[in-house]
């Protein structure tokens, strides 16, 4: 499908805004668990872009193949930790937000991660969300910059 805008050089301010954000939302959190999290919200939302994208990055991070593969099926998979289990149920949680973030879910992740962190990933959460988004509202082509 043809790309139908170039966000960044149509609202500049945005982007860089959106960016801002992202480099915050990013901060002390580990390199795996977030690229696993933005992976899990690029496929609830279909984003071809940055699925591309953090599917690389996770590469790069150290993540392997078997884990990337099975991240959409997640619930049945025994290769993922506590941690992530509760990073990506709140994931999904926020992701389809108008079914609510379920207590059960909120508490799990609240008992794995310390409040600053559990604050980070949610600002994580909603950050890939709008670059998701953004991202499926003008067609960005996977392998563009």
């Amino acid at each position: 499908m043809p790309e139908r805008m170039n966000f960044s050089a149509v609202a500049p301010k945005v982007f860089k805004a959106v960016l801002a954000l992202d480099a915050a939302a990013r901060e002390g959190l580990d390199p795996v668990l977030l690229e696993l999290v933005q992976i899990r919200a690029s496929q609830i939302n279909r984003c071809a872009y940055c699925l591309d994208y953090h599917t690389s990055d996770a590469r790069r991070a150290g993540e392997t193949e078997e884990r990337v593969h099975q991240l959409a099926a997640w619930q049945e998979s025994s290769l993922y930790t506590a941690k992530e289990r509760a990073a990506l149920a709140l994931t999904e949680a926020v992701t389809l937000l108008p079914r609510g973030v379920p207590d059960d879910v909120y508490q799990e992740a609240a008992l794995r991660f310390d409040e600053r962190e559990l604050a980070q990933l949610i600002a994580l959460i909603l950050t890939v969300n709008a670059w998701n988004r953004m991202n499926v509202a003008t067609r960005k082509t996977p392998g563009t910059p």
